[in-house]
């Protein structure tokens, strides 16, 4: 069930455990959700079967995948449901029409309005990365504990395994030996960086000289969905033209963070994730918004420098240090390196299959290719 782009990057990471079993034929359908109006060109593009949404909610299968909420419950198999994004950091925050504010909001994803449905527990199996997930799980809904099972982060596990093609990321970014690269990363919404501070790419690409830096801007997919891709495009034409690596919201945005020398992000995902892999990360002001105290944004935001987005960014930049990656891996997943074979088995648990031979090793994320990487003006 793929619901947006973000959660179609968690998915076709976890299928491809078993849609190599000739035993298994994998279909895909979009769930209900605001941002999933690309989803469907996306999948087709990677050559998946894309079933009509009212023709899966009529049909059962022996498994299906969610990375997000929408439409589990007319789904007829069982489910196991994944995060899409760097564990479970966030909290509920009221509805779009505004509502009381809550002293203790509960966890978004661990809760009971997201979880259960008609007094039944929708997921066959929560995979969760950390075991302090269960805490908050056996508070907020206890009756789906039984079905949570901790795997770890597959997403961190192929960013490690990426690690060793750094050098051919940054050749495919063009990015040569004598330039550092400037990753500027934004979540969706009102409170992410591109949200609070639209002025800010201008501003990195205006401050950083050609010849010993290139910028790149990793935008959440749903920022992209909510505006209009043309219309982001437009609203950075200044910055593409003066250099800006833009890539297209489908391409895997974990190539950048590769390649990256340093990361200047929101309380997202993605700055998370940099720091794990020991980028330096200059955190935005204002960007701490309402997270689980044990999250790996939350300990990003704690340990990170603020950038002063009206002083000078370069010597910003020269005092970044990098953010504990020791300890924000720790927050991230509980079972490094384990995600993929840990996914499988279970995987394999609800099929009701037995597991073919040995899963073989993570793979690396693919190197950007230029015609789907907008890599702007190179400065020679």
């Amino acid at each position: 069930m793929a619901h947006t782009i973000a959660s179609c990057h968690r998915l076709l990471d976890v299928i491809d455990y078993v849609e190599g079993d000739p035993r298994v034929q994998v279909v895909f359908t979009v769930g209900p959700d605001t941002f999933n109006h690309q989803v469907a060109r996306y999948l087709e593009r990677h050559g998946a079967l894309v079933l009509p949404w009212q023709q899966a909610v009529r049909e059962r299968f022996d498994l299906a995948l969610a990375a997000s909420y929408g439409g589990l419950p007319q789904i007829h198999a069982p489910l196991m449901l994944m995060a899409h994004g760097a564990g479970h950091g966030k909290r509920v925050r009221p509805g779009p029409y505004g509502g009381p504010a809550l002293v203790d909001p509960p966890v978004y994803g661990l809760d009971a309005q997201r979880l259960v449905h008609g007094g039944r527990v929708l997921a066959s199996a929560l995979a969760l990365s950390h075991d302090s997930d269960l805490e908050v799980l056996r508070r907020q809904c206890p009756e789906a504990v039984e079905s949570a099972v901790v795997v770890g982060d597959p997403c961190f596990d192929r960013l490690v395994a990426s690690v060793p093609l750094r050098e051919r990321y940054r050749s495919a970014l063009q990015v040569d030996d004598s330039q550092e690269l400037v990753v500027v990363s934004s979540t969706w919404g009102r409170d992410g960086l591109f949200g609070q501070w639209p002025d800010l790419l201008p501003t990195v690409m205006s401050q950083l000289p050609g010849h010993g830096f290139r910028v790149a801007a990793l935008l959440h997919p749903a920022v992209w969905d909510a505006h209009g891709h043309r219309q982001v495009r437009a609203w950075l034409r200044d910055c593409r033209e003066a250099g800006l690596i833009l890539p297209d919201p489908t391409e895997d945005w974990r190539a950048a963070v590769v390649a990256a020398d340093h990361v200047i992000g929101d309380h997202g995902s993605v700055t998370a994730y940099s720091a794990a892999i020991g980028r330096r990360v200059l955190l935005l002001p204002g960007m701490r918004a309402v997270r689980t105290s044990r999250s790996p944004q939350n300990l990003v935001a704690a340990s990170a420098p603020v950038l002063n987005p009206r002083q000078a960014l370069l010597p910003q930049l020269r005092n970044a240090q990098v953010v504990h990656p020791d300890a924000v891996t720790a927050a991230l997943t509980a079972r490094p390196g384990d995600a993929a074979v840990l996914l499988r088995q279970t995987m394999y648990r609800l099929l009701r299959l037995v597991e073919p031979g040995r899963h073989r090793q993570v793979d690396p994320v693919p190197v950007p290719q230029p015609r789907r990487w907008e890599l702007g003006r190179v400065v020679s």
